[in-house]
């Protein structure tokens, strides 16, 4: 694997270029606007500057990794690609076009990852003229700082292309867990249900939303609390995760709650708003 294909520009896209780059891989980060690609350079130059600050004392931190990432809004600039992670809007039908067109477009033997929470990898492999090439990978945010992704095996995957992408991870420093194909796979299949049950106790008047957080923070010794979670995922990815796992299961443990709706249509969304359950 020499060069990295990086598809969508956002804080999940920005996050794989920078890990890649930093451990000397080549890496070209596509997004449909130029204005996103501008943005994204710069916070990514932020992501790099951080990290050289926060772990200088675990070793040396590659002060050119930003060097490493070029940036297009021409799918094209993939045609001799190895591995591309795709990270786009979690939309099938944005998806859909996104495939189709880079299925003329790469080539044969380049490995195809879908950075998706709940979208099925058998369902996007079908689009593709080498199923048995594509394979999901749910990276965590931020990725530089979270080493563990599930690998999603879809019904079309090779053991081929499991076993590459393993060692892809392996080369800069992460590791995969392998799954298989299931709306919400195991993280969010568990955590969306944790997450919406929160906000329903939210809901409900249960406790404020400081005191559902300090419940899992320091009862459970949790990182984080399922609302300051939701804030940084964002509320609209999250309403979006929870209804396709509802739909898909057809089970109403999935309903989502409607304070969380509520909130959506409000466009209190969480960190990227300025406000959710918590103000930023």
């Amino acid at each position: 694997m020499k060069k990295i294909g990086v598809i969508g520009a956002g804080i999940m896209g920005q996050g794989v270029a920078y890990q890649f780059a930093k451990f000397d891989y080549e890496v070209c980060l596509i997004d449909i606007s130029q204005e996103v690609l501008d943005d994204s350079k710069n916070k990514i130059r932020n992501i790099s500057r951080l990290d050289m600050l926060v772990n200088r004392e675990k070793g040396p931190i590659n002060p050119t990794a930003t060097d490493n990432i070029r940036y297009s809004t021409d799918l094209r600039d993939l045609a001799d690609a190895d591995f591309i992670v795709e990270n786009i809007i979690e939309n099938v039908d944005a998806k859909t076009k996104v495939y189709q067109e880079l299925s003329e477009i790469i080539q044969t033997t380049a490995k195809v990852v879908v950075n998706t929470s709940c979208i099925t990898i058998t369902r996007i492999g079908s689009l593709m003229k080498h199923p048995e090439n594509v394979l999901g990978i749910h990276f965590m945010n931020p990725v530089h700082m979270r080493p563990t992704v599930e690998v999603i095996r879809g019904v079309y995957t090779s053991d081929e292309s499991i076993e590459t992408a393993l060692k892809t991870l392996e080369s800069v420093n992460m590791n995969g867990i392998v799954v298989n194909d299931s709306p919400g796979f195991v993280s969010n299949r568990v955590l969306m249900l944790t997450v919406n049950e929160a906000i329903f106790a939210l809901q409900d008047r249960v406790a404020d939303a400081e005191s559902i957080d300090r419940i899992h923070k320091e009862c459970f010794g949790h990182t984080m609390g399922p609302l300051e979670t939701a804030d940084l995922i964002g509320l609209d990815t999250i309403l979006y995760s929870v209804e396709v796992l509802y739909h898909s299961f057809n089970d109403s443990k999935y309903r989502p709650a409607p304070l969380l709706k509520q909130m959506v249509d409000a466009g209190k969304l969480g960190r990227k708003s300025g406000e959710g359950f918590f103000k930023y």
